[in-house]
């Protein structure tokens, strides 16, 4: 998945923000609303703007933001 085409930046959308495909939907908003229960369906429900691909897309977005290597001294 090329997560560019799902994921933008843009400092005049959400201060920059991570959002989905330029819209003002934060990607955070989605993690949040899954993580705290939510059902993919109800996600899509909130947003009719979304699509399945664009969730998958914010999962994959937070995996590859905390795949970092911590080192011990």
């Amino acid at each position: 998945m090329n997560l560019d085409e799902y994921i933008t930046f843009d400092p005049q959308v959400c201060g920059g923000r991570p959002c989905i495909r330029g819209m003002r939907i934060r990607v955070a908003d989605v993690l949040q609303m899954l993580g705290h229960g939510a059902e993919i369906s109800e996600v899509l429900a909130d947003f009719p703007d979304l699509t399945e691909a664009d969730i998958r897309a914010c999962l994959l977005f937070a995996a590859r933001r905390t795949d970092f290597e911590r080192l011990a001294a």
